[in-house]
C-alpha cells in the first residue's frame, strides 16, 4: 500500500457544514464563472445519453412487443452500467489518478458511440447491452465533473455543484423535449443525445483547466475505499444520499409514464396530440429540477447543507405520497404537483456530494464521490423495478407512496450527521 500524500491546504474543505460558509474566504478567480458555464453546458449535453432510451420507450414497446417492466429495463440497465463503472473506478481510484479532463472527454466519446449503436440492434437484448455500456461510460462523465468544479469554488461550492447537477438534470430531460417534437421517434432522439455527448467531450477537452484549488495527485492505493467507508461523516452523508436516490430515479423514470397514462385516461381520443402534450409535461417536470438544484445550492450556502436537504426530502416525499391522487385529473391539478415533485426531488442532490467532499481528505475526494454514487445508483435499480409492479397490482394512485420511505430514512441519517458535527 502506498503512503498517502498530505492534503493541499488550498484544496482543503471545511470540516463541518453545520454553519453557512461565511468563514470561508470568498472565491475571487475571474475565470470561475466562465468555467462553471462551460462545465454546466458540457454536463447538460453529455447526460442526455441517460434517458435516450426511456424517452422513446413507448415506441420500443410497440416495435418489440415489450411489457412495462421490460421497457423499464431501458433505464434500469443504464443505472446498472453506471454502478459497474463507478465501482471499478472507485476500486482503481481512477477519479483521483486519471486527470478529470481526460477521463470526462474519453468517457463522453465512448458513451456517444455505445448509445448510437443501439440503433443497430433489432431486439431488447441487444439494446440492453449497449445501454449497459452507455451507463458504464457515464461513470466517467458525472463524478469527474463535480470534482472539476470544486477546484474552482470554496465559499460558493454548494451553488457551483448545484449548478452542475441542475445542468445534468436538464440534460437528462432533453430526450423528452426532442421526443415532444411531432414525428421525432427513436432515431432522432438517439442521435441527438449522441451528438450532444460528442460536443460535451470537445468542450471539456479544449476548454477546461483545473482551478485555483486543485486536488493533489495521488498514487494508487488498494485500501482507499476501506479508509473512506470507515469515516462516520461519509457514512451519514451517504445514508442521506441513499434515501434521496431511492426516490429520485424511480420518480424520473416513471413520472413521464404516469403523466402519459393520466392524459390518456382523461382523454382516450387524444392520440398523437396527447402523446406530445405528455412528453412536453414530462420534460418540464424533469427539467424544472435544474432550477431546483440552483435554488438548493444558494439555500445551502446560506442556511447550511443539512437544513436544505432535510427540507427538500420532506417536500419531495410529500409529493410522492400525493401525486397518485391527480391521476386522470385535469392538467391544472396534475402539472403543479408534478412540477413541485420535479423541483424538490433533485434540489438536494448536489449537496450530498458537497457533504462528501467535506468529509474526506482532499486527495480522496474523487474516489469518495464515485463510491457514493455507485452505491446510490445500485439502490435505484430496486425502486425503478418496484414502481411498475405496484402500478400493475394497485393502480397508479398507489404506486408512488413507497418512494417516500427513502426521504424519511434520509432525513433520519442527516439529523444524526448534524448531531455528530455539533460541538459537544
Amino acid at each position: 500500500m502506498s503512503s498517502r500524500p498530505a492534503p493541499s491546504p488550498a484544496a482543503a474543505a471545511p470540516t463541518s457544514d453545520t454553519a453557512p460558509t461565511a468563514s470561508v474566504p470568498a472565491d475571487t478567480h475571474p475565470a470561475r464563472w466562465r468555467t462553471l458555464l462551460l462545465l454546466a453546458v458540457a454536463e447538460l449535453l453529455g447526460m442526455a445519453l441517460w434517458f435516450a432510451g426511456s424517452a422513446v420507450a413507448p415506441q420500443y414497446r410497440a416495435l418489440w412487443g415489450l411489457s412495462a417492466s421490460e421497457a423499464g429495463w431501458l433505464t434500469t440497465v443504464v443505472n446498472v452500467g453506471f454502478v459497474t463503472g463507478t465501482a471499478v473506478s472507485a476500486l482503481l481510484n481512477l477519479a483521483d489518478v486519471v486527470p478529470a479532463r481526460r477521463l470526462f472527454a474519453l468517457s463522453a466519446i465512448a458513451g456517444a458511440t455505445t448509445n448510437a449503436l443501439v440503433l443497430t440492434v433489432d431486439g431488447l437484448a441487444g439494446a440492453l447491452v449497449w445501454r449497459f455500456l452507455t451507463g458504464v461510460c457515464l461513470a466517467g462523465v458525472y463524478p469527474p465533473a463535480m470534482k472539476m468544479i470544486v477546484t474552482w469554488f470554496r465559499a460558493r461550492r454548494g451553488l457551483a455543484v448545484g449548478t452542475i447537477v441542475g445542468a445534468l438534470t436538464v440534460g437528462k430531460a432533453t430526450p423528452y423535449l426532442v421526443h415532444a417534437i411531432p414525428g421525432a421517434g427513436i432515431v432522432p432522439v438517439t442521435l441527438v443525445a449522441s451528438a450532444g455527448a460528442l460536443l460535451a467531450a470537445a468542450l471539456v477537452w479544449r476548454g477546461y483547466v483545473d482551478g485555483p484549488y486543485p486536488f493533489p495527485p495521488r498514487p494508487f492505493e488498494w485500501g482507499l475505499v476501506g479508509r473512506i467507508v470507515r469515516e462516520p461523516r461519509w457514512q451519514l452523508s451517504t445514508g442521506g444520499y441513499l434515501g434521496h436516490m431511492w426516490e429520485l430515479y424511480a420518480a424520473w423514470t416513471w413520472l413521464p409514464a404516469f403523466i402519459a397514462a393520466s392524459v390518456a385516461a382523461r382523454d382516450p381520443r387524444a392520440g398523437a396530440r396527447g402523446e406530445s402534450v405528455a412528453s412536453a409535461v414530462a420534460f418540464a417536470a424533469l427539467a424544472v429540477g435544474g432550477l431546483g438544484c440552483v435554488w438548493g445550492g444558494l439555500a445551502a450556502d446560506r442556511r447550511g447543507r443539512e437544513w436544505l436537504v432535510t427540507l427538500a426530502m420532506a417536500a419531495s416525499g410529500a409529493c410522492s405520497l400525493g401525486i397518485g391522487f391527480t391521476f386522470g385529473a385535469s392538467l391544472w391539478l396534475l402539472v403543479p404537483v408534478a412540477l413541485a415533485w420535479g423541483f424538490f426531488v433533485i434540489a438536494d442532490s448536489a449537496q450530498f456530494s458537497v457533504l462528501v467532499t467535506e468529509s474526506v481528505p482532499s486527495d480522496a475526494v474523487g474516489t469518495a464521490l464515485t463510491l457514493q454514487t455507485s452505491i446510490g445508483f445500485l439502490l435505484t435499480t430496486l425502486s425503478i423495478q418496484l414502481v411498475p409492479r405496484l402500478a400493475d397490482a394497485l393502480g397508479w394512485a398507489l404506486a408512488f407512496p413507497v418512494l417516500a420511505v427513502g426521504p424519511a430514512l434520509g432525513i433520519w441519517s442527516i439529523r444524526r450527521l448534524v448531531r455528530l458535527a455539533r460541538p459537544s
